[in-house]
């Protein structure tokens, strides 16, 4: 399967660098040129899309907000 074209516009390329496995969800980080990315997807996604550590990928980000906090 390929994607022809996705309305997600923050995309970030990278590996998988990480899985940390749940009976129902599990964590999965992503090392990008710009850094770490994690979601957090069923475990059945994780099995199903066939994710190990190395899995080239792409973290689609969409979010309707976004917080900013003072440091």
């Amino acid at each position: 399967m390929s994607i022809q074209a996705i309305n997600v516009r923050n995309q970030f390329k990278g590996k998988v660098r990480e899985i940390i496995r749940g009976d129902v969800v599990s964590e999965v980080d992503v090392e990008t040129p710009w850094g770490i990315v994690t979601s957090v997807i069923t475990t059945r996604s994780v099995d199903s899309l066939g994710l190990t550590i190395g899995s080239d990928v792409v973290a689609l980000v969409k979010s309707t907000e976004v917080s900013i906090a003072k440091l």
